[in-house]
């Protein structure tokens, strides 16, 4: 009678690295791969590359450094997520400020690990996150907590939403906006459409009322 049980290799938890120093990609890749339910089937080394590898591969995890040429890892989350909704995205990054976290996790990542403890907790993030947690460094996960978010706009707006709101209640068009803020037009249609969602609007006229009411237009 023949084993039909699937090979070790098959459930592998699938990875996609992407930051914009190969030497730190090649250390990331080594702590992951120690692990024998871990494979990384691509590395990115920029935004465009990662969004490119996560649609092309439909990894299980994307481990996303925030500040990379092109487009950042902050504009790149939303439009991956779009893209490859399945992939969830960890954040591997030197910026320990609360207010970094607090955006990456509310444009869509899973995780949020900072470079200079990745060696004992990357493998921990993916597995938390793999579970369908939420995975945060510790240290800023208690700074987070103890700081009270600052106000903001509503409907759970990110930053970038906000601008993009603004600027798009003065009458600019996309590739105006992505002219003018350096990024992809492609981008900026996602960012777009995360707004609409969000606020229920899909005329510019229901955005320019909605960023007038809420105090949104751009100074």
């Amino acid at each position: 009678m023949s084993d039909q049980r699937t090979p070790p290799e098959q459930m592998a938890i699938s990875i996609v690295l992407a930051d914009d120093h190969e030497i730190v990609r090649s250390g990331i890749r080594m702590v992951l791969e120690e692990q024998p339910d871990m494979q990384v089937v691509a590395e990115a080394g920029d935004g465009e590359g990662a969004a490119r590898y996560a649609l092309g591969h439909r990894p299980q995890i994307l481990v996303l450094d925030l500040n990379m040429p092109g487009v950042s890892g902050l504009d790149a989350i939303p439009r991956i997520q779009e893209a490859s909704p399945a992939t969830a995205i960890i954040v591997l990054t030197m910026q320990s400020e609360p207010a970094f976290a607090r955006e990456a996790l509310q444009s869509g990542a899973k995780g949020y690990v900072i470079k200079q403890s990745a060696a004992s907790e990357l493998v921990g993030a993916i597995r938390a996150v793999i579970a369908g947690d939420t995975y945060i460094n510790p240290s800023l996960g208690a700074r987070l907590a103890a700081e009270p978010a600052p106000e903001g706009p509503p409907d759970d707006l990110t930053p970038r939403e906000t601008e993009i709101l603004g600027l798009l209640a003065l009458g600019y068009t996309n590739p105006e906006i992505a002219d003018q803020l350096v990024l992809s037009v492609r981008t900026v249609e996602t960012h777009r459409a995360n707004v609409q969602r969000k606020i229920e609007a899909s005329t510019r006229a229901e955005l320019v009322a909605y960023a007038v009411a809420n105090g949104l237009m751009p100074d």
